[in-house]
């Protein structure tokens, strides 16, 4: 099981950081990733990092604010977002999968957690 917290409402410019913890479950050995949906809109990619946490890959509308990154012993994925903008605004789920950079394919999925970016 995936859970994803640290959503909420910021101004824009304005930071977040999202985490997911994985609980129930190890994913040992999974590439973890952050997807988002915003109204009216298909789910997109956001980033994905591998397991051991040496490669990571990023959307390009999102490259130089966001930062994925992962704790093993933790067993938490975290995306820290800044320079927030509006279009950011979207429900922001996390996943386990296989697969590392442009081929990382979810698997797992965690609940989705708000992000609200006003302007």
């Amino acid at each position: 099981q995936l859970q994803a917290s640290g959503g909420g409402l910021v101004q824009a410019g304005g930071s977040l950081r999202l985490s997911c913890a994985a609980s129930g479950r190890t994913f040992s050995g999974y590439g973890m990733g952050w997807f988002r949906q915003a109204p009216g809109k298909e789910r997109e990619f956001v980033a994905a990092i591998s397991w051991s946490g040496g490669s990571t890959y990023y959307a390009d509308s999102v490259k130089g604010r966001f930062t994925i990154s992962r704790d093993n012993a933790k067993n938490t994925v975290y995306l820290q977002m800044n320079s927030l903008k509006p279009e950011d605004t979207a429900v922001y789920y996390c996943s386990a999968g296989q697969g590392a950079g442009a081929y990382y394919l979810p698997g797992y999925w965690g609940q989705g957690t708000q992000v609200t970016v006003s302007s």
